[in-house]
């Protein structure tokens, strides 16, 4: 995949975005301390490169009272493209699936499940991930505390 080439200012402007996208350009020219014109060109310029992919809120799950987190990993039992790509297409009916990566190793695939808490992750577990049959075996493993969480990308100026 080619990467697109951005300068400093670029960086400098993704890295506020990453830290609150709410901001209009007056305000991320206002902390760069450039002029509001060629700042909207190059946040315009950023989004048309696909660099943005979405503006979000992340929202306060504990507050919420969604206080669990759990990594599922997980082999299938049939590894044709076709199943493949219906297990992959089943996951995205899940909002419960946060994140799904397809893994090297021992694991087929790793999920990332967020519920409100352990009685609803087993639910969910029991009634929709062990009732599809292309899941052979699944394993939970329960986060008990959160060091670290971000969806801020590390960008690095020296490439």
């Amino acid at each position: 995949m080619a990467t697109i080439d951005i300068n400093e200012k670029d960086i400098a402007i993704l890295r506020l975005l990453q830290q609150d996208a709410s901001l209009t350009s007056t305000a991320i020219a206002e902390r760069l301390n450039i002029s509001q014109s060629p700042c909207w060109r190059r946040i315009n310029h950023i989004e048309q490169q696909g660099l943005i992919q979405r503006r979000v809120a992340v929202l306060d799950r504990i507050k919420l009272g969604i206080d669990l987190v759990a990594f599922a990993t997980l082999n299938l039992t049939d590894f044709a493209a076709d199943k493949i790509k219906q297990f992959e297409r089943e996951i995205f009916a899940f909002p419960e699936i946060v994140e799904c990566y397809a893994m090297t190793g021992a694991w087929n695939y790793m999920l990332k499940i967020i519920t409100r808490d352990v009685q609803q992750h087993e639910r969910f577990v029991r009634e929709h991930l062990l009732t599809m049959p292309l899941i052979r075996d699944i394993h939970s493993h329960i986060a008990v505390t959160e060091i670290k969480n971000t969806t801020e990308l590390p960008l690095d100026t020296q490439r």
